[in-house]
């Protein structure tokens, strides 16, 4: 058979290229300009109820699911954790940004979660959470700060992180399970991803 490069993914599954970026000092920023309309605040002990809420918000649009299978418990452990900082964006009364930041391996700082609910891309929200998001995990002793992103994110997701101060070292290929049929998000999410059924 014809080696072309393509590999099969099973019905029922979707794929990803999955980008790795790495941060190794921190960058010179500019001064954010002070927004009367957003800010961005530390949420102590926050739910499983109120983190997934955010989190379905935020990540319906780019097949976000991790955080939407795991259990309540397991969610809480993790998000309660004294080396995992979870902020909120809010805008208008609400919160509509999401920021999470896991010191759990020493001397690295994981930009676990980033992200924005629909409304607020584009309106600056994302580098006033960028800043911060910076801010904050430089200000401990850390030596590396990382993140990635992948092909169901925001179009432009890459090209943010490159913008920011993150340089690239690692690709790598996720398969999962279709989150859309398994009820945790409704058929209609992601349409840029299209549902592939088994016939």
């Amino acid at each position: 058979m014809l080696n072309d490069g393509y590999t099969d993914i099973p019905a029922g599954k979707i794929a990803a290229v999955v980008t790795h970026l790495r941060m190794l000092a921190p960058p010179a920023m500019g001064r954010i300009n002070d927004r009367t309309d957003m800010s961005v605040r530390l949420v102590p002990n926050p739910t499983a109820d109120w983190y997934r809420d955010l989190y379905g918000r935020v990540g319906e649009d780019w097949l976000w699911f991790s955080r939407r299978i795991l259990p309540a418990a397991a969610l809480e452990a993790i998000i309660r954790d004294p080396l995992v900082e979870v902020y909120a964006l809010t805008a208008g009364g609400r919160d509509e940004g999401l920021l999470e930041l896991d010191f759990r391996i020493d001397g690295a700082c994981y930009l676990a979660f980033f992200g924005l609910t629909p409304a607020l891309i584009g309106q600056g929200a994302g580098r006033l959470l960028m800043h911060h998001a910076i801010e904050q995990a430089w200000r401990k002793s850390i030596r590396c700060l990382w993140v990635h992103t992948c092909t169901f994110d925001h179009p432009g997701a890459l090209a943010f992180y490159l913008r920011s101060g993150f340089h690239a070292f690692k690709r790598q290929i996720e398969i999962a399970d279709d989150p859309r049929l398994n009820g945790s998000y409704p058929p209609e999410a992601a349409p840029h991803v299209p549902v592939i059924r088994g016939s």
